[in-house]
Formats: structure tokens, C-alpha cells, sequence
């Protein structure tokens, strides 16, 4: 493993802070609307809206095997659809297999070329599979048809940040905030963008009213530690980092944003985009 590959490693676990309630077993949730009772065939036949919509339970319920199962199903059902097209690579991202996603998501723009949902999708795919160049061209048909949506800037922004257009990524979330002031995706992303561009008074000042509200999550409070990390200020990154982690998790972090300096200024970007493809405020 290369020393940039060991970075991203041991980012992608420095950023990962979850807190686990407790284990569902999700087994009792489970639905297959293509059973019936017996095999007399008297249950009634179900018809596509049921269908989509046991699918979409299923996956809520996070049984996403059978989700596909059903959205396949249901677009045998009515095969001018794109919508049980664009809901199984929905799905499948969950799944983390962005490539049969992207196949889904174009089989759904054949039938709707200007489809918002498989255009966002695909261009989410494309960023997982590492080849956010290919983002563009979905994100500029979809918005085309709408401008003014946050989340599409955001998402946007985000692609143009792992292609090293920080400037553009920045423009794109600003323009994002202009239209959502409050919003924790827009304004996270935007912190993260500005350090990599190495601003990082302007970063900070941006994530941390943010990252000391009451309504602060872990991910907010850690990506605001590796800022302070980045900038060097070890002593407000242990701070942030305490207040998630043990003393030892927060002494490793900190160490581990030593590094991060010491690399180049285009390593540092891509170790960072790399380890937090996955990590990465909501997309």
C-alpha cells in the first residue's frame, strides 16, 4: 500500500464517527408481495402501484435484496416506465454497486432522456466509481431544466471539488446557500472545499457555528477537527475531537492531520476526496 493509499485508509476511519443504538434484525420486516397464500393462485394479483410501493417499504426497511427483487419486477410490469428503473439504481448505490446502478440509470434516461432522479443518480454513481468527469454531462441537462434546486447545486459542487475545481465547487454551494441558508449538506461541503483550497480561517469560520450548535453532529464536529488539523491548530483539533472520540481515537486523528500536512498540496486534496468519497456530507 502507498503511503497517499495508507492516508485515505486511515482518513476514511477518522471521519466515520457512527454511533450504534443497538441491532435490528431486519429479518421480520421482510416482504415478497410475489408469494401467495398456498398454490391456488386465490390471492389476488398485485398490480404495479402495490408493487413499487412494497418495494419501497422494503428498502425503508433496509431489506435491499428484495428491493431490487421487486423494482425488477415492477419494470417488467410497465417497461415504459423509467421510475422502477431510477428506484433500483436508488438501491443499488445503497447496495454499494454504483456500476450496475449506472446501468440502471441509463436504461431509465432512454425511456426519459430529462429524468431529474436518473440524471442525479447517475451523476452520484459516477462519483462513486471514481470518475466524476463523467458527472458533468448529467448535472448540466438536469440543471437546465432546474436551477434552483439546493440539493442539485450541492451536488454539482461536489463534483466539481473531485475534479480539483474548488473555485466552481465554492461558487455552487454559495449559490446553494443563497437558496437555503440553513442548510447542513450545503454548508459542511462548502467548509471542506474551502480547506482544500487551503483556505482554512475562512473554512473554519463557515463549519464552526455549525459545529458547536446543539444540533451538531459528529460528522460536523469531526470534519471541523480536520480543518484545525490542517491548518496546524492541534490544540482546538484535540477539542473537537474529544468530544466524540476516546483520548487515544483523538491522539491517532491528530497524528494522522500531521500527515495530511506534510503532503503535497494536490496529494493532500486527493487523499482527503478519496477517504471521504464515502464519509462525504450527503450528496
Amino acid at each position: 500500500m502507498t503511503r497517499l493509499e495508507s492516508v485515505a485508509v486511515a482518513l476514511s476511519l477518522a471521519l466515520s464517527v457512527v454511533g450504534l443504538t443497538g441491532c435490528e434484525d431486519k429479518s421480520s420486516l421482510r416482504l415478497d408481495p410475489l408469494a401467495t397464500d398456498g398454490r391456488t393462485g386465490s390471492a389476488p394479483d398485485l398490480r404495479y402501484p402495490a408493487v413499487m410501493h412494497i418495494a419501497a417499504a422494503s428498502r425503508s426497511a433496509g431489506d435491499l435484496s428484495n428491493a431490487v427483487s421487486l423494482y425488477r419486477h415492477a419494470g417488467t410490469m410497465e417497461p415504459d416506465n423509467p421510475d422502477p428503473l431510477t428506484a433500483l439504481g436508488e438501491t443499488l448505490l445503497d447496495m454499494g454497486k454504483p456500476d450496475e446502478a449506472i446501468n440502471s440509470y441509463n436504461a431509465a434516461l432512454k425511456l426519459s432522456p430529462r429524468d431529474q432522479s436518473a440524471l442525479r443518480g447517475l451523476a452520484r454513481a459516477y462519483i462513486k466509481t471514481s470518475r466524476p468527469d463523467l458527472a458533468a454531462a448529467p448535472l448540466a441537462i438536469a440543471y437546465k431544466d432546474d436551477p434552483n434546486d439546493p440539493k442539485l447545486l450541492l451536488l454539482i459542487g461536489v463534483s466539481d471539488d473531485f475534479i480539483g475545481q474548488h473555485a466552481n465547487a465554492q461558487a455552487r454551494y454559495q449559490q446553494g446557500l443563497r437558496l437555503a441558508p440553513a442548510d447542513g449538506s450545503l454548508i459542511l461541503n462548502l467548509s471542506l472545499s474551502l480547506a482544500l483550497s487551503e483556505k482554512f480561517d475562512e473554512a473554519i469560520a463557515t463549519l464552526r457555528p455549525l459545529a458547536f450548535s446543539p444540533a451538531a453532529t459528529p460528522q460536523e464536529r469531526q470534519t471541523l477537527a480536520l480543518i484545525y488539523g490542517l491548518k496546524g491548530d492541534q490544540q482546538s483539533a484535540m477539542q473537537l475531537a474529544r468530544m466524540d472520540l476516546d483520548a487515544a481515537a483523538a491522539q491517532h486523528n491528530l497524528a494522522f492531520y500531521e500527515t495530511l500536512r506534510q503532503l503535497p498540496p494536490d496529494a493532500r486534496s486527493r487523499a482527503i476526496l478519496s477517504a471521504t468519497a464515502t464519509a462525504r456530507p450527503q450528496y
